[in-house]
């Protein structure tokens, strides 16, 4: 092989280390953010479905909430619109 072949094929093979090269960083900064994401990920679901804090569990606390407030203004309202009749009744008889 001469040397103008050789020294061509040495630089050729130069190049494609220092692609491999940046392909291999490519790779690692991929496999990083792909390290971060997936622990960003857990740390969501931890915030929905944790059973005691969670995003679910604040949410039946809410709707129980509102189920006991929606019983209590019925009774009041309906109460309130009793005694108003009973007030109207004997004031009339």
């Amino acid at each position: 092989m001469p040397a103008d072949e050789c020294t061509e094929v040495k630089v050729t093979f130069a190049e494609i280390d220092g692609k491999f090269d940046q392909i291999m960083q490519s790779v690692e900064s991929v496999k990083e953010k792909q390290e971060e994401m997936a622990a960003d990920i857990s740390k969501i679901k931890e915030a929905v479905y944790n059973p005691d804090s969670g995003l679910y569990a604040r949410l039946r606390a809410l709707e129980s909430w509102k189920d006991t407030s929606s019983r209590v203004i019925w009774i009041l309202v309906t109460s309130m619109l009793g005694l108003m009749a009973a007030t109207i009744y004997k004031t009339l008889f």
